[in-house]
């Protein structure tokens, strides 16, 4: 398995490949997803969860799977069992995400990606997850995921699936003080590249109905 240079990982980039693709991408309907979900993931990672659920970006009642290596599936339905999640990751800088490797691709009702992912995680998490680890340490799990984030007719997220799909290459990375990431310093970093959506009207809706098929 490859060394990771630590030091090299940055959360500006890591929606690189995101913000690329919205450049060079033709259909509306595609484009207004794939603002959405830079968006999305930028708000995560700088801690500021409540704006992922306003009304024209999540749908009602969002349904969240996670499959990761060495951990039980996950399964969250509502807003009343995700924003917890959102809001333990931001307080504790378990928000912090980097990745390599990612590709992407959007259709009318999805957006596919896969990577080679990094989340900033508690020791005391892991351990509580039944993974071996110093409680009083900090790392980065690395391992490659794969995402599929359904969005409904309005250009709105329904759900997140997520899933670690080679078991072999998960791997936990100990970090040195001076390696962390505060979710205080990512919104910092992150707040000029938080951008608003644009306004969503029926041209931007799928097929027949929609000038975006």
């Amino acid at each position: 398995m490859p060394q990771v240079d630590v030091s090299q990982l940055d959360i500006t980039k890591t929606n690189i490949v995101v913000q690329e693709l919205i450049e060079v991408t033709e259909n509306p309907r595609h484009r207004y997803l794939l603002e959405a979900y830079d968006r999305h993931r930028n708000l995560e990672h700088a801690g500021r969860f409540e704006e992922i659920f306003a009304p024209e970006m999540t749908v009602e009642h969002p349904v969240y799977r996670f499959n990761m290596a060495g951990q039980p599936p996950i399964k969250l339905e509502g807003r009343e069992q995700v924003e917890p999640l959102y809001r333990l990751w931001a307080e504790t800088d378990q928000s912090i995400f980097y990745n390599e490797s990612e590709t992407v691709a959007v259709g009318d009702w999805l957006i596919t990606s896969t990577m080679v992912g990094y989340q900033q995680t508690l020791g005391s998490a892991l351990v509580a997850a039944g993974v071996e680890a110093d409680e009083e340490e900090m790392y980065l799990v690395r391992g490659r995921v794969a995402m599929v984030w359904p969005y409904d007719e309005r250009g709105r997220l329904v759900g997140e699936n997520v899933w670690e799909y080679e078991p072999a290459e998960h791997e936990l990375i100990r970090l040195d003080s001076d390696d962390l990431l505060t979710t205080q310093r990512a919104a910092e970093l992150l707040e000029p590249l938080i951008k608003p959506l644009p306004p969503f009207d029926d041209s931007l809706l799928p097929g027949p109905s929609g000038s975006a098929a």
